[in-house]
């Protein structure tokens, strides 16, 4: 018997706005639209200056949907950050502490 299993490619588990943004993505970068809002909030309530707290909305928007999009590894910034710093939480540090094995000296 011949069987062939067959992989298919390329299918998306939840429907996509733009390719590699969806409703998840979607979510996360409203969040990090906000925290951005609050924070050019809070430049234009020192400084009184529209212009930066303008920058700062429009960079903390493109920059939460740029770092939210999943690419062809279907990962984001986001996600990879989240699997490194996952990473370095379970690596253990054992440091070597010698021994006299054998007590040859005494």
């Amino acid at each position: 018997m011949d069987e062939k299993l067959y992989i298919p490619m390329g299918v998306k588990t939840e429907t996509e706005i733009f390719p590699g943004f969806g409703r998840r993505e979607f979510l996360q970068s409203i969040v990090g639209s906000v925290g951005t809002g609050v924070f050019a909030f809070l430049i234009w309530a020192f400084s009184r200056n529209v212009t930066p707290s303008i920058i700062c909305v429009l960079t903390g928007i493109v920059g939460s949907v740029m770092m939210t999009t999943k690419d062809q590894s279907n990962l984001s910034v986001v996600d990879q950050v989240r699997n490194m710093v996952g990473f370095m939480r379970s690596q253990k540090y054992y440091p070597y502490a010698y021994g006299d094995e054998w007590r040859l000296g005494k």
